[in-house]
């Protein structure tokens, strides 16, 4: 193999932001002002929303569009983020991504049947099963072809303070987010949040933002990221190379091998599509599917050429 390497250019890229805390921080609000701000004056804003239409309360402050789910398996996260990509939007919120770790038909869910289906009945063969759609979703989520933002719940607890005027209070404060361990580290930023709706970035690949402390955040929160992200060569979409495919029926299989290496080098394959058919399917299989299909035809046709000097002889 030939290891070839080039200069490394800053690219484009969509933000890709999780925000945690407990309940009544301010995960949604924050979400859609963060959203709003990425998305600029003509962006679309979708939410997928698990939280019993909480989003929609701001419904008359923001302009989004919500799905609404009351089942949380991984597969349909996938299928869902395939039809926001298909439908455009510049922006998508998971709000929030937790219940579809601890909620109905959620992962841990998902590995408890799968452990009563395998053959031991442990939970060993339960995960051995659902690692990989978990990873699907989550590949799915990062390969997105906008913005996306997910919120994540964080398991609570009650604290004894001392206020300014020196009484004793208590305070509800967040503490591990209700999510697979080690998930974050997938997300260019990542903050948490409190209470008094403070805004703690506890990662961020933006310098600007790391490490910034922000009371309420506003829409300044979100600009600064933006114009970090957009500071760069910007690249493909997913549904632009689909298109690119289904525009050319007849590709070979070469030149479908070409369009695979330039997905690959965006960061695409494990993208989200909706095929012309109407089917979800990573851009990655699709390209693949398309190839097998160009060489059975080089392969008919190929025959079909020899068939004539067969007959005469």
């Amino acid at each position: 193999m030939n290891f070839v390497f080039t200069k490394a250019t800053k690219k484009a890229v969509k933000a890709r932001i999780a925000i945690e805390g407990p309940s009544g921080s301010g995960k949604t609000y924050t979400s859609l002002i963060t959203g709003r701000s990425l998305a600029g004056p003509t962006g679309r804003i979708a939410v997928i929303d698990t939280e019993h239409r909480s989003a929609s309360l701001y419904a008359d402050e923001f302009d989004f569009d919500a799905l609404e789910l009351d089942s949380y398996d991984p597969q349909i996260l996938i299928q869902a983020l395939a039809a926001a990509a298909q439908a455009g939007y510049d922006v998508v919120i998971i709000d929030s991504l937790s219940h579809f770790w601890m909620g109905t038909d959620g992962m841990l869910e998902q590995v408890d049947r799968a452990a009563k289906r395998s053959a031991g009945g442990n939970t060993f063969g339960g995960w051995k099963e659902m690692r990989p759609v978990e990873r699907r979703m989550i590949e799915a989520m990062l390969a997105y072809p906008g913005h996306l933002i997910a919120t994540m719940r964080t398991k609570t607890e009650w604290v004894i303070e001392e206020n300014e005027r020196g009484k004793k209070v208590p305070r509800k404060i967040g503490l591990k987010a209700e999510q697979r361990e080690g998930l974050e580290y997938e997300f260019t930023l990542v903050a948490t949040m409190d209470q008094e709706n403070t805004l703690v970035v506890t990662k961020s690949r933006c310098k600007a933002l790391s490490g910034a402390v922000i009371s309420k955040p506003d829409e300044s929160f979100g600009r600064v990221l933006g114009d970090w992200l957009e500071d760069g060569e910007a690249g493909p979409t997913a549904v632009e190379i689909r298109d690119e495919i289904t525009s050319n029926p007849d590709a070979t299989y070469d030149e479908l091998i070409a369009i695979y290496r330039k997905a690959e080098r965006h960061g695409l394959l494990a993208a989200e599509i909706v095929t012309d058919t109407g089917d979800p399917m990573r851009l990655g299989d699709f390209i693949r599917q398309r190839g097998l299909e160009a060489k059975a035809r080089a392969a008919r046709a190929a025959e079909a050429a020899e068939q004539p000097a067969e007959v005469a002889a």
